[in-house]
């Protein structure tokens, strides 16, 4: 709560450096690593119904696939703290262990966004994709408040998940 003016500072400062055009097409909607299968060495992307607390109607608009983009990066954020919330080992190591962690996080999303931007080079859903960040910034904000929202209601024991995502995106510097 005491972040709460600098959130929206943030949030302001992502939706006045937004100018470019952008497509709007059919999208995911609740993409994340759960949606996600690999399978004779290749991955196939299933349950394209959208997010389920989501209107049917709101569902099924079209929008920028920015959305998908920054469900996936909030999903490595997912993995990366309830694997270290999981992992056994003693209570000393666990600095070394969320270090370790946050190296995969970071060289996760670098190698995803990297790898975002190449393939949508030419697409046409954005002047460029330097352009679109301060957009999917805004968007992954708005993801991880939802995040927050859910897990309070439904799962409070995962709050710090959610919380500690949107502390991380208040910082200027991240990866990817």
């Amino acid at each position: 709560l005491a972040q709460r003016q600098a959130l929206a500072a943030r949030i302001e400062t992502c939706a006045l450096a937004w100018s470019g055009p952008a497509l709007k097409i059919r999208y995911h909607g609740d993409y994340h690593l759960g949606q996600v299968l690999l399978a004779k060495n290749d991955f196939i992307i299933i349950d394209f119904e959208g997010e389920p607390a989501r209107p049917i109607s709101e569902r099924g608009r079209k929008d920028t696939p920015l959305r998908d983009v920054a469900g996936m990066l909030r999903s490595f954020d997912y993995a990366r703290w309830t694997s270290l919330a999981s992992a056994e080992h003693p209570p000393e190591e666990h600095a070394r262990y969320a270090a370790l962690a946050a190296v995969w996080y970071d060289e996760t999303r670098t190698a995803f966004l990297a790898a975002y931007a190449e393939a949508t080079q030419s697409s046409g859903l954005y002047a460029s994709f330097a352009e679109a960040r301060a957009l999917l910034d805004l968007f992954e904000i708005e993801k991880a408040l939802y995040e927050l929202r859910y897990e309070i209601i439904n799962r409070p024991g995962w709050v710090q998940v959610p919380l500690q995502g949107v502390l991380a995106l208040l910082g200027a510097d991240r990866a990817g």
